[in-house]
């Protein structure tokens, strides 16, 4: 299971490791928060070193549909629940500096780029309704959309809300020349190296099972924070989404589109090197660990796009993690308690390209002390107003429900071996065990997350442990994927 973005590329060299010497910046994180945070510090002549657990791009920003659309399904209705138009206007204002810092840096550096109408669509009544406050909000907010009755799309449909000249690239091929860049400059990066932790002192000492690095600052650019000081994991719902791609399709459609029913449909092209265009299909979006199964939603999606495209043939399905906050707006700024020293960015809501190079103009301003944006005060931590506490208690209302039934369901015996491709939680003197088996190799792990203590579920799409209460994932032998955990599931006999 590789995207299409991340098949056929190399891992990238690695810097020589040398914790001893310190850097005034440690970067934790190289997707595109990260990647873009760092080379904004180093042509400032900051030491920059990037720190990634696996490698650059493994987890969001290669796994991403890459639509750079400042028209976002119907989010601008969700963050208007709970802000002001005056804070909707920001959050417009911060995407569209990080919509334009891509499209300057991809023209720059030969990164090519094809400009695209947007669409979000309805196929229901309901999803009509949506569409209407979404055009209200979108006009609200300074942008140019319309409304279109008729989508031209292979199946029904029954209105549109359209934003022109929004754009889609490869997201691989920006990170690699962001990483030339980088290295250009003087700046390291290191992956295949976890950190696990950070210490806020002068300097702040960066954990890593390789070793301690000392820096002025820390970013942590990791999707959701690795520490839980902030407690961001509070505050935000991790989602997997799934993207298929396909050849031979003769009546793929021409822009982007995003459908606001559920459940969630995406469609994009995407140009390839023998010249010619490949249709992906995203949707069916969940929270994370809290399905029967997840091979399912990706045999849902398949027939679907089957059904639509006739004679299309699968290349690649992946599947992504995104994390939403409960108030719709991304978290950008310095961690709570950590004296200005780390900062950290989350909380996209699956439109992590321009939030990403918005969130990291912010994070560099505020690290040179430059000036702040005037949409960048909207991007910090804000005092929750009525709406946001209530959505904030139902969100971990649904965490302590999974947090008691996930102990409640583990089985009888640890000593049954699953078939291929299975995983199965089972009762212990030690505590739930998982056991999976996975390319003839049968695992047992501790079925405690090490993050909160919440028992894992098993992803039969991705042969892996996926934690029900803040996303934490792990490979079948317990190695951690995904955080917040920073530990592995700790091996059972």
């Amino acid at each position: 299971m590789t995207s299409l973005w991340l098949a056929g590329t190399e891992e990238p060299t690695d810097d020589p490791w040398a914790p001893e010497l310190g850097v005034q910046d440690a970067v934790i994180g190289a997707g595109l928060t990260g990647l873009v945070t760092a080379v904004l510090l180093a042509r400032a002549g900051r030491q920059v070193t990037v720190i990634e657990a696996r490698y650059p791009g493994a987890v969001a920003t290669g796994n991403t549909t890459a639509k750079l659309s400042l028209l976002q399904g119907s989010h601008l209705s969700a963050l208007r629940r709970y802000h002001s138009a005056e804070t909707a206007r920001a959050y417009v204002a911060a995407n569209t500096a990080g919509q334009e810092w891509l499209l300057q840096y991809c023209a720059a550096h030969g990164v090519v780029v094809q400009r695209r109408p947007a669409y979000s669509y309805a196929t229901t009544p309901d999803g009509v309704m949506t569409l209407r406050r979404e055009l209200d909000h979108t006009h609200e907010a300074g942008l140019a959309t319309e409304w279109v009755d008729d989508l031209a799309l292979p199946f029904e449909t029954l209105a549109g809300v359209r934003l022109a000249d929004q754009a889609q690239f490869d997201p691989v091929q920006v990170l690699a020349a962001l990483r030339a860049e980088l290295r250009s400059w003087g700046g390291r990066l290191h992956h295949r190296i976890r950190v696990t932790g950070v210490r806020a002192r002068r300097p702040c000492i960066v954990q890593t099972e390789a070793g301690e690095l000392r820096a002025d600052r820390v970013v942590l650019a990791t999707g959701i924070p690795i520490l839980d000081r902030g407690l961001y994991f509070a505050l935000m719902e991790p989602q997997r989404s799934y993207a298929i791609s396909f050849r031979g399709v003769s009546n793929a459609p021409t822009g982007m589109y995003l459908s606001v029913d559920q459940p969630t449909r995406s469609l994009r092209t995407a140009p390839r090197p023998d010249g010619t265009e490949q249709l992906l299909v995203g949707g069916n979006g969940h929270g994370v660990g809290r399905i029967r199964s997840e091979l399912g939603q990706v045999e849902d999606l398949r027939e679907w796009s089957h059904r639509h495209f006739p004679g299309a043939q699968e290349t690649h399905w992946w599947s992504a993690q995104d994390y939403a906050p409960v108030d719709a707006m991304p978290v950008v700024g310095a961690v709570p308690g950590t004296g200005g020293r780390v900062f950290a960015a989350t909380g996209y809501a699956k439109w992590g390209m321009t939030n990403a190079a918005g969130a990291a103009l912010r994070l560099a301003a505020q690290l040179l002390g430059d000036e702040t944006p005037a949409w960048g005060k909207a991007l910090e931590r804000r005092a929750p107003g009525p709406a946001v506490l209530a959505r904030t208690g139902m969100v971990n209302a649904k965490v302590g429900a999974h947090a008691t039934t996930g102990w409640l369901r583990t089985g009888a015996s640890s000593r049954r071996t699953p078939p291929e491709g299975a995983g199965l939680v089972a009762r212990s003197a030690a505590g739930p065990v998982g056991v999976s088996t996975v390319d003839g190799a049968t695992c047992a792990v501790s079925a405690v997350c090490p993050h909160l203590g919440g028992v894992v579920a098993w992803n039969d799409a991705e042969k892996s442990w996926d934690c029900p209460l803040h996303g934490s994932r792990f490979a079948p032998d317990g190695s951690v994927l995904e955080g917040p955990a920073t530990s592995p599931l700790k091996p059972r006999s």
